[in-house]
């Protein structure tokens, strides 16, 4: 048996343990216990966790162990991933609404993230994204109208990287700021909560594999179903 097949079960035993007894909250067996309970090697089962981290099924607290997510939650590592593919890694089923797909002049914000001109056609797509039909998430994104010529003519937007990659723009890298915010009246109307509720405000600027600006996404995040999770280090001191 293959390492990658001692992880790959591990993992997936793992998850199964979490389904049927475990508990949100919960802590995780420690690395120790689950060499000896399993026979396998330390790399196995950090490799196997590490999965499970990703994943969302289990999160780290520093000094403290690994425990079972918030069912309840949806969490998000900071890893390079779409809404739809945050949904489906947690077994639960993206959908949303379109709201807006137009051709729009570029404003000066907007200009200057997707490193364009002012007045620049862009393709603006504002989407209400929803979590096994529950709202969770209201998107706009802009890109730029050159990489997608038909995009605005199109009555229906599945997956915005699935459009960019068949254009030869495949999404790579982003910087993303996250910040705090409340709703307001329109905002929480589609989202489903009370005027000035918490939310997450993500602003994204993704590039592609030839450093292009490819596209531009403002997505406003349910705070009570949503938050985000990562993994620091303190650095060598000097």
């Amino acid at each position: 048996m293959t390492q990658e097949t001692k992880y790959a079960t591990l993992r997936r035993v793992l998850a199964e343990l979490i389904d049927t007894r475990m508990a949100p909250h919960d802590p995780l067996p420690s690395e120790r216990e689950l060499m000896q309970r399993y026979g396998v090697s330390r790399m196995t089962v950090r490799q196997a966790v590490e999965g499970l981290v990703r994943d969302g099924r289990v999160y780290r607290v520093q000094g403290a162990g690994t425990f079972v997510t918030d069912a309840g939650k949806i969490t998000k590592s900071l890893t390079f991933s779409s809404f739809s593919e945050d949904i489906r890694a947690r077994r639960m089923v993206p959908g949303g609404k379109l709201l807006r797909l137009e051709s729009e002049p570029a404003e000066i914000d907007v200009a200057r993230d997707l490193f364009v001109e002012p007045g620049t056609p862009v393709v603006h797509v504002t989407r209400l994204r929803t979590a096994d039909g529950e709202p969770m998430c209201l998107e706009n994104a802009w890109v730029p109208e050159h990489l997608v010529p038909d995009l605005a003519s199109r009555r229906q937007v599945e997956s915005l990287y699935d459009v960019l990659e068949a254009a030869g723009a495949a999404p790579e890298h982003a910087d993303q700021t996250i910040s705090a915010t409340v709703v307001n009246r329109e905002q929480a109307e589609l989202l489903g909560v009370p005027n000035n509720f918490p939310a997450l405000r993500v602003s994204r600027v993704t590039h592609d594999a030839r450093g292009r600006v490819v596209e531009r996404v403002i997505s406003l995040y349910r705070a009570d179903r949503y938050d985000y999770r990562l993994s620091i280090a303190r650095g060598r001191r000097t």
